[in-house]
């Protein structure tokens, strides 16, 4: 079964447009004894003498792995399309999570039973991603008034995670098919504006869990849009990303207009 979902994937991706995927140029990060393998695309018509937003994508766990291209599949053309080029002039990261690892801390069976403390370091994968950011925001051409982060199912539950690890980094977040910690919403709640998404057919991922998170939003205060897809299943990023105002929703938000 493993064999046939890569041979998926591999189909999927000689499938993407390979003029358009140099766009996403390849990196890796070093920080102390790790790396990091992670894809950047460049605002259109870049100017060094400008800043830009900023916008961060959490893959899936069948995406993970070191060839540093698979985390494309499923977003990557979003970003690609001229009319958003054009429209949205942002910066764009998407970072690879090692096959042996996961963005969230936890199992997805321990969710209901477990509360995470702060403290707790997260893995070493999101580690990697919130030391990136932590320098890549410092750089004069990014708007730190305007960093975005979205993520899909196993990058959902990561979503969640990097809102309250970093609960004034990101000026809105869009979590799909996830799950995070309802306990912790409170870090985030009144800060971050959160459109969650998820299928009512996911057998995966239960959209309990989105539900349950967007209730524990508004109960801290804060106001959440959720879109649940009727007859949808695991895939719902592929519904959420077709969303008209998916991409006008996130570039209209900033800090400085969020409070």
């Amino acid at each position: 079964m493993k064999n046939l979902y890569f041979l998926f994937l591999l189909f999927l991706v000689s499938n993407l447009n390979s003029q358009d995927l140099e766009l996403f140029e390849k990196d890796v990060f070093v920080f102390e004894n790790d790396t990091l393998n992670y894809r950047i695309l460049k605002p259109l018509d870049y100017d060094p003498n400008k800043q830009y937003p900023l916008h961060l994508v959490l893959h899936g766990s069948g995406e993970r792995g070191n060839d540093n291209i698979s985390q494309l599949i499923h977003g990557g053309k979003l970003f690609l399309k001229k009319e958003n080029r054009e429209e949205y002039k942002s910066w764009v990261i998407f970072p690879q999570c090692s096959r042996n690892d996961r963005w969230p801390s936890i199992k997805l069976d321990q969710w209901d039973k477990t509360f995470v403390n702060k403290t707790i370091k997260p893995n070493k994968s999101l580690g990697l991603v919130l030391e990136l950011m932590d320098r890549f925001i410092e750089k004069k051409q990014v708007d730190k008034q305007r960093i975005y982060l979205s993520g899909l199912s196993m990058g959902g539950m990561g979503t969640f995670e990097m809102l309250y690890r970093r609960p004034n980094m990101f000026a809105a977040a869009t979590p799909i098919c996830g799950n995070g910690i309802t306990q912790l919403a409170e870090s985030y709640a009144k800060k971050v504006p959160v459109w969650i998404f998820h299928g009512s057919d996911d057998k995966v991922v239960s959209p309990k869990y989105s539900l349950n998170m967007a209730k524990a939003i508004i109960e801290a205060g804060g106001s959440p849009k959720m879109t649940l897809y009727e007859n949808v299943s695991h895939g719902s990023w592929n519904n959420a990303f077709e969303e008209k105002y998916f991409l006008k929703w996130i570039h209209s938000k900033s800090k400085n207009n969020n409070l």
